[in-house]
């Protein structure tokens, strides 16, 4: 099993600072975002982490979330898994929560209601239940060249999407994929599941401290 997890979600975009449902669509990072992707790669490189340098690192395909980890300097060993790809949110993509509630359904609510055309919640649950059923076992998956990757007692990073690891952080629990709902995520935010007495636990939520040097909208 791993030692810890660390999660990362990719940094801002212009849909996901306009609050916009962004699933597989491919938004590039914004000039902020690629700013809060740099902060958080100097964070990484300094005490405690070091550079992450026996981590195993594991990307969603989507660029928002490959270019957030190689700013942040991980990029170079990183390996994509489709299980981190983002919620589909077929016919509710590129709108806002605001929006369907005015124009389509009053009261909706994602995790209750689902999105029309798109992936159920219990799909995506089954998506990171497989991905964390195999970060938990003594081997990870094979690189390109098919040599083994161990994930036994090692940091593995995972850089991905808001929904996406809300919903891994509550099966890492043991909970149902709607207790993501409580699990507020930023955009860069960094976020750490280990282990306590034998057990899976939260030791770091939402923590954006190594955006707070940064300046904004400029």
């Amino acid at each position: 099993m791993p030692a810890r997890i660390l999660l990362v979600r990719h940094g801002e975009t212009e849909w996901s600072a306009t609050g916009r449902h962004t699933g597989r669509t491919d938004i590039p990072l914004t000039e902020d975002g690629r700013a809060m992707a740099r902060a958080l790669g100097v964070r990484l490189a300094a005490a405690p982490w070091n550079g992450l340098p026996d981590a195993l690192v594991f990307t969603s395909p989507l660029d928002r979330a490959k270019e957030t980890c190689a700013l942040a300097g991980l990029g170079d060993r990183a390996v994509e898994r489709p299980e981190l790809m983002e919620w589909d949110y077929g016919q509710y993509e590129g709108r806002t929560g605001a929006d369907i509630r005015a124009a389509d359904h009053p009261g909706w609510l994602i995790w209750r209601d689902g999105v029309p055309g798109g992936e159920k919640l219990s799909d995506v649950a089954a998506r990171v239940d497989a991905l964390l059923a195999d970060l938990n076992t003594e081997h990870g998956v094979p690189e390109p060249d098919t040599t083994v990757m161990h994930c036994a007692d090692r940091d593995v990073a995972l850089f991905a999407h808001g929904h996406l690891l809300r919903i891994l952080t509550a099966r890492w629990l043991g909970l149902p994929p709607e207790f993501a709902q409580r699990f507020k995520l930023g955009t860069a935010a960094l976020c750490i599941l280990s282990w306590e007495y034998g057990a899976p636990a939260v030791e770091l939520w939402n923590d954006q401290g190594h955006l707070e040097t940064l300046t904004h909208g400029s």
